[in-house]
C-alpha cells in the first residue's frame, strides 16, 4: 500500500509498475516508422521513452480514477525530500532489488503463461489463456509482506494454482499457441514507402508472425527497387494478398473408433506466371500463418526458377509421426468354425490411420487441384506413402487417371505413374550444387571442409550424400530431441544406417550404439560444432540469435538455407555483421522446382533419365538461378562479396519477374 510519506511504499509501487512494463514488453509495440522494436526482457532499467509508448496486444485496461490518484500521489511523494526517502537507499532496498532481478529472470521463462496487470490499484498475476486471476494469484509479485522465501513464491504459486492448471490443460488440448507467445519482430527500414507496406500488413494480419517475418525480409530486400519505381508499391500490395486461401475441416476415425478433427489449409498465393506448384506439410504446428509464409516463399522460388509457374502451399495440423499404416487394432475378431475343427483366431484387422486422414483431406481438396490449376508435392511430414494415398483418392473423385501422354496430376516420387528417377534427391543435391558455385567464386571447393547439417529427413540425408561425393566432411544431423555428431564424418554406409533408423522411427541416439566415437546431445543444436559451411535443413526459425553467435564463433563462413526461413531476424543481423555469406532458400532450394518441372514436361517424360543426365540438367538450372541472383544484385548496387548480395538479388529477380507478369495482366 502506498503511504503518503513512506519511501519504502513508494519503491514498492515503482517496482510493481516496472514489472508491469517489463511484462508488457512481450506484446507488440507500435512506435514511429523506422524504429526497431525491442521485445526482449532486459535485466536493467526500462527505456525512459517506453512509458509513453502505446501498446497493443496486451489486455486492454481503462485507467481508473483510483489509478490516477495513486500516480498523482506517487509524483508528489517523489518530490518530498524526507528522511524516509533517504532511508530507502539503505541495505534493505538493495537486497530487494536483487530479489527483483532474480524474479525477473524466472519470469522470463514463464511469461507465456502469465502476465502482470493492475486491477483496482493492486498488481496481480493473470493467466495468459483465460485472462483471469485467481486466489493464489493475488499475492504481490515480490511478496513484500513476507520472508525471502515468500518473496520468491509468487511464480510457484501461480504455476501450481488450479486456475493456471486448467488454463494450461485447455491450451494443450487446443493445440494452438498463445498469440502473446509469438512477439512480432519489426525490422528497421530506411524507406518510409517500404515501411508503409509492412505497416499495412501488420494492421491487416497482426497475429500472423511467420508470414509477417517473411514479408519483412522481402520488403527489406526490395527497398532500392521500390525507391526507383513507386509503381512497384501497388504491385507489392497486391502480391502480399494471396489469390485464394482455403481452410477446411478434416474429420477422420482412428483405430479406436473415435472421431478426430484436424484443420486443412491450401493457399494458392499467385498464379500470374502459371498454375500453382507447392508442397503439402503435415505437422502439428501448421497454421494459416505458416501456410501463407510457405506459399509466399514458394511463389518467389518458382519465379526465380527457369520455369513459368505460380506458387502455393498447404497441409494440415495432423501429425503422421508414429502412425503406421499397418497398426494392429486393439479389438480382435474371432472366427469359429461350424464343423469339427478347433476355433481359430482371425488375423488382426489392419487399419490405416494415415490413409483415412489423407482420403478425408482430399475429399475437400480435390476440387482445387489439376494440371492447369494446382499440383501439390511433398513437404515435411508428407512422403511417398502420403502422396500415394492422396493421389489415389484424387483419382477416385476426379474420375480419371492422367497417363504419361498427359502429364501426371501430382509431383513427387510416384508409385506407378511417370516421373524422373531422382525427384527426391533434387532439393538436397541442388543445395550442394549452389554452394559449390558460391565456393568457386571464392576460389575454393568442398574438399576437406567441415559441414554441419540440421535435420535428418530426405533433404538433409541427400545433402550428406552429395557433400561426401564432393570430398567434404559432414559431421552432424539432428532431430527434434537433439543432434548427433560424428567427428570422423559420415560415409555412405553410415547414411544407409541413418535411413534405416529413420524408417523404423527410432532415435538418432541409436546411431551411437553402433558407432562408439559418435555422440548424441539431448536438447541441443549442432551450431556449436566447429565448421566451415552450415546447412540448416530442419524447419523455419531453427537458428536464433544465440545459435548465430555460436556459428560465427565456430568459424562458419557460408550458410546454405535448406529449409525456408531457417534464421530469425536477430540471427540474420548477426550473420551479416560477421560477413557470413548466406545462400537463400529462394535460390538454393530451387532443385525441387526444377525436378518437378522435368516430371511434368512431355519430352522429359518420354525419356528414361539416367542419374548422370539428371544431375547435369539440375546443375545447369542451379547455375542459371545463381547467375540471375548475382546479376539482379549488381544491377541495384550490391557488391558480389556482400553477405546480402545473393539474398537480395534472388528476391529482386523473382519480384521483377512477377511484377512484369502482374502489370501485363492488369489489375486482376
Amino acid at each position: 500500500m502506498l503511504l503518503p510519506g513512506g519511501g519504502l511504499g513508494m519503491n514498492s509501487m515503482m517496482d510493481d509498475m516496472n514489472l508491469i512494463q517489463q511484462a508488457q514488453r512481450h506484446h507488440l509495440v507500435v512506435r514511429e516508422l523506422g524504429e526497431e522494436i525491442d521485445l526482449e526482457i532486459g535485466p536493467g532499467d526500462d527505456d525512459p521513452a517506453f512509458a509513453n509508448t502505446p501498446l497493443i496486444g496486451g489486455p486492454p485496461r481503462e485507467p481508473s480514477a483510483e489509478d490516477h490518484d495513486e500516480s498523482k500521489n506517487m509524483v508528489m511523494v517523489s518530490q518530498l525530500p524526507s528522511d524516509d526517502q533517504d532511508m530507502s537507499k539503505g541495505q534493505p532496498v538493495k537486497r530487494k532489488k536483487k530479489v527483483v532481478k532474480r524474479w525477473r529472470e524466472e519470469w522470463a521463462d514463464t511469461y507465456k503463461w502469465a502476465y502482470v496487470d493492475v486491477k483496482e490499484g493492486t498488481a496481480r498475476i493473470f493467466c495468459s489463456v483465460c485472462r483471469e486471476y485467481g486466489r493464489k494469484h493475488r499475492r504481490n509479485p515480490y511478496g513484500n509482506e513476507g520472508s525471502r522465501n515468500m518473496q520468491m513464491s509468487a511464480l510457484e504459486e501461480h504455476n501450481n494454482s488450479l486456475l493456471h492448471k486448467e488454463a494450461l490443460r485447455l491450451q494443450m488440448a487446443s493445440k494452438d499457441k498463445i498469440i502473446a507467445d509469438k512477439p512480432i519482430y519489426v525490422k528497421a527500414l530506411m524507406s518510409k514507402t517500404a515501411g508503409s507496406i509492412v505497416e499495412a500488413a501488420l494492421k491487416r494480419d497482426p497475429h500472423e508472425v511467420e508470414f509477417i517475418q517473411s514479408l519483412q525480409e522481402v520488403v527489406h530486400a526490395l527497398e532500392r527497387v521500390i525507391a526507383k519505381n513507386s509503381h512497384y508499391v501497388s504491385i507489392m500490395e497486391r502480391l502480399l494478398e494471396p489469390e485464394r486461401m482455403i481452410v477446411f475441416r478434416v474429420p477422420w476415425v482412428d483405430d479406436r473408433g473415435e472421431t478426430n478433427v484436424n484443420r486443412g489449409f491450401r493457399v494458392q498465393f499467385n498464379q500470374a506466371l502459371g498454375p500453382c506448384r507447392g508442397g503439402f506439410r503435415f505437422h502439428p504446428s501448421m497454421t494459416l500463418s505458416i501456410t501463407k509464409f510457405l506459399g509466399f516463399e514458394q511463389t518467389l522460388k518458382n519465379a526465380l526458377s527457369p520455369y513459368k509457374i505460380g506458387g502455393a502451399a498447404g497441409g494440415s495440423d495432423f501429425d503422421p509421426k508414429g502412425k503406421s499404416d499397418n497398426e494392429v487394432k486393439s479389438s480382435f475378431c474371432y472366427m469359429w468354425s461350424l464343423v469339427a475343427f478347433s476355433g481359430v483366431l482371425n488375423d488382426c484387422l489392419l487399419s490405416w490411420q494415415v490413409m483415412r486422414f489423407c482420403q478425408s483431406f482430399m475429399n475437400e481438396m480435390y476440387r482445387y487441384l489439376g494440371i492447369d490449376k494446382d499440383l501439390p508435392s511433398e513437404e515435411m511430414g508428407v512422403g511417398t506413402r502420403e502422396m500415394g494415398y492422396l493421389f489415389g483418392q484424387y483419382r477416385r473423385l476426379a474420375g480419371h487417371f492422367q497417363v504419361p501422354e498427359t502429364p501426371g496430376s501430382f509431383t513427387g516420387p510416384r508409385i506407378f505413374w511417370s516421373g524422373s528417377s531422382l525427384r527426391t534427391e533434387a532439393t538436397g543435391y541442388g543445395l550442394v550444387f549452389f554452394a559449390q558455385l558460391l565456393l568457386a567464386d571464392l576460389n575454393k571447393d568442398f574438399k576437406g571442409l567441415r559441414c554441419v547439417v540440421s535435420g535428418s529427413g530426405k533433404i538433409a540425408l541427400h545433402v550428406l550424400e552429395k557433400l561426401i561425393a564432393y570430398g567434404a566432411l559432414p559431421i552432424t544431423v539432428s532431430d527434434s530431441k537433439g543432434y548427433l555428431v560424428d567427428e570422423e564424418g559420415f560415409d555412405y554406409m553410415k547414411i544407409s544406417f541413418l535411413r534405416e533408423i529413420k524408417a523404423q522411427n527410432r532415435s538418432l541416439r541409436d546411431y551411437s550404439k553402433t558407432y562408439a566415437r559418435s555422440k548424441y546431445y539431448d536438447e541441443a543444436k549442432p551450431w556449436t560444432e566447429r565448421c566451415d559451411v552450415a546447412f540448416p535443413c530442419a524447419t523455419q526459425n531453427e537458428i536464433d540469435q544465440s545459435d548465430a553467435i555460436s556459428l560465427v564463433n565456430s568459424g562458419c563462413r557460408i550458410l546454405v538455407e535448406g529449409s525456408n526461413m531457417p534464421c530469425t531476424p536477430d540471427a540474420v543481423d548477426i550473420l551479416r555483421k560477421a560477413n557470413v555469406l548466406i545462400a537463400p532458400a529462394v535460390a538454393a532450394g530451387a532443385g525441387g522446382v526444377v525436378a518437378g518441372e522435368f516430371e511434368l514436361n512431355h519430352e522429359c517424360n518420354s525419356v528414361n533419365w539416367s542419374p548422370e543426365d539428371f544431375e547435369s540438367k539440375l546443375q545447369e538450372a542451379m547455375k542459371q538461378t545463381y547467375q540471375r541472383s548475382l546479376k539482379a544484385a549488381a544491377d541495384f548496387g550490391y557488391q558480389k562479396e556482400s553477405p546480402e548480395a545473393l539474398v537480395h538479388g534472388a528476391i529482386i529477380s523473382a519480384f521483377l519477374t512477377l511484377a512484369q507478369a502482374m502489370t501485363d495482366q492488369g489489375c486482376v
